[in-house]
């Protein structure tokens, strides 16, 4: 049996069936109610409203800038547009870090004012306090390791993660602690494909990769990278299924030669 056509509605729980019966799960982020009613409706299993709503939808270089009100905001958008699919939220950058009660309060107003279905928070050992009083509150939390944005003035750079030894090592220890803390799933984003399949084989619960592989349990990509209204990104990881910048660059030209040229509008398109 397939998830597809069968559940009605995906929850964590569908995730782990999906895990335990070797059905990958698909995943895109989502911002606004027209796209995340396309995506419901394509059958997508979980939309992430992503703090790259910073970079796509508001033109910033980081994911940083974007606080909590405007996360919700985007979030409420698809929650109003979905039947179907699990909704998850990024906890912006400075809304969880370095205090758990900060962490639950966040989470709760995510939930409470979006409508949302879980929550998803970037790091390892330093965020598990943060979860386990999260996941203690009945709110699902979706963990989030290897090339984690939110740190990238930490890191300097968007390089793949863990290839050394040591940082893998120390990536496994986080995974299973995240695991441990009540975590429902865990994206691994950037990190080569044999430590993600060590992962996701060593794990319980589901693990979703953004360019760490095939053998995960499913797979993420930004909804304007895999449409192609971005261009200026081109990582190893990501497949673009349309060009949508230079479609729809197209059909604007061809609206302003007919606006300029009079052709738009004509008799039949006037009262």
């Amino acid at each position: 049996m397939s998830v597809h056509g069968e559940i009605k509605k995906v929850t964590t729980h569908t995730l782990q069936w999906m895990k335990q019966h070797g059905e990958k799960i698909s995943m895109l982020t989502a911002y606004d109610f027209s796209m995340a009613r396309i995506f419901d409706d394509a059958g997508i299993d979980v939309l992430l409203v992503g703090d790259s709503a910073s970079n796509v939808m508001a033109g910033h270089e980081t994911t940083l800038p974007i606080t909590l009100d405007q996360m919700i905001y985007h979030a409420q958008s698809v929650v109003r547009a979905v039947d179907r699919c699990l909704i998850v939220v990024d906890l912006p950058f400075g809304t969880y870090q370095g205090n758990s009660k900060e962490a639950l309060n966040s989470s709760i107003r995510i939930m409470k004012e979006a409508g949302a279905h879980a929550i998803k928070l970037e790091g390892g050992e330093e965020v598990v306090d943060s979860i386990k009083r999260i996941v203690g509150a009945g709110v699902p939390v979706m963990g989030h390791l290897g090339l984690t944005p939110q740190s990238i003035y930490k890191f300097g750079t968007y390089a793949v993660r863990a290839k050394e030894e040591e940082e893998a090592e120390t990536l496994m220890v986080n995974a299973r602690l995240l695991q441990d803390a009540g975590c429902f799933a865990l994206v691994l984003e950037k990190i080569p494909a044999a430590l993600g399949q060590r992962v996701a084989k060593e794990l319980k619960i589901p693990v979703i990769g953004i360019g760490a592989g095939m053998h995960v349990d499913g797979q993420v990509l930004v909804m304007h990278d895999m449409l192609g209204i971005t261009k200026d990104f081109s990582p190893r990881f990501l497949r673009r299924y349309l060009n949508l910048y230079e479609d729809i660059k197209g059909a604007t030209e061809h609206y302003i030669k007919d606006v300029k040229s009079k052709d738009f509008p004509n008799e039949q398109e006037q009262y």
